[in-house]
């Protein structure tokens, strides 16, 4: 298995599980002024290309999950945030947009275990997994308002699609910070547990379900992101497809003989 190198982030394989760390904890892991917006899309297309690769968790180093944009690069009117609106514009697209785009294609499950705050764009990050989790400290926040800007990320089309569409403006519009166990209340997360069980408690749920058929597990998310924008009987077609494909895998087989001996 050929690693690939990330800068600021730490990647680690363990099994068929893929832990990324995100890095910078001296910025509080911002997803521009750094190259975490490499690491992470460079991550995602060759989590697609292993297939040794079962699950993704992405976690932060340090009292942050992600502290989204650079707010000190907003000030100066500098970096990602430099330019004209054509300029602007241009680097939110050749920049943190491609993160949605590349997570969103991620063939695999994808669990967040968000060990801090998570506010902005490093909560669209969160949200952009398949599976949160998160840690007592962590807290929430679509905080784009506050500073004047809209979420550039996606987030408005994310949240809306987790926790509905009333609950995710509320929070977008006030810009309030949401703690841990209010996250999971509103359903954001799955479950809170306490930061020193946050990565154990992750890679448990990572290893259970990298233990399943790999084949019928990327099918299986696929169909799981299909389902929420096709109608019923084209869904089924592409199921029944998709399933005459799994009978015909030497996993199904050595899973039903499993379970036969059981």
């Amino acid at each position: 298995m050929n690693i690939p190198p990330v800068t600021d982030a730490l990647l680690e394989v363990d099994g068929r599980v893929a832990l990324l760390t995100l890095n910078r904890d001296d910025v509080r892991n911002a997803l521009t002024g750094t190259q975490l917006i490499e690491d992470i899309v460079g991550v995602a297309e060759w989590v697609n290309r292993c297939d040794d690769v079962s699950v993704l968790v992405i976690t932060g180093a340090g009292a942050a999950f992600s502290a989204g944009g650079n707010v000190k690069d907003m000030a100066g009117r500098s970096g990602d945030f430099a330019g004209d609106v054509a300029e602007v514009a241009q680097r939110y697209r050749r920049g943190i947009q491609r993160i949605p785009l590349a997570l969103c294609e991620v063939e695999v499950p994808v669990i967040a275990a968000v060990n801090g705050a998570a506010i902005g764009a490093g909560f669209d990050l969160a949200n952009m997994a398949d599976i949160r989790l998160a840690s007592r400290r962590a807290r929430f926040g679509e905080t784009f308002l506050n500073l004047g800007i809209i979420p550039g990320d996606g987030g408005a089309w994310l949240m809306q699609r987790l926790i509905g569409y009333q609950q995710a403006f509320e929070l977008t519009l006030t810009g309030r910070i949401v703690s841990a166990d209010e996250a999971k209340a509103l359903g954001i997360v799955l479950d809170v547990v306490e930061p020193e069980h946050l990565l154990p408690t992750a890679l448990d749920l990572a290893g259970r379900i990298a233990a399943q058929p790999p084949k019928a597990l990327r099918l299986t998310k696929r169909l799981m992101k299909m389902a929420q924008r096709m109608e019923l009987k084209d869904f089924l077609d592409l199921c029944a497809s998709f399933q005459g494909m799994c009978h015909n895998e030497a996993e199904h087989l050595e899973a039903v003989h499993r379970m036969l001996k059981e």
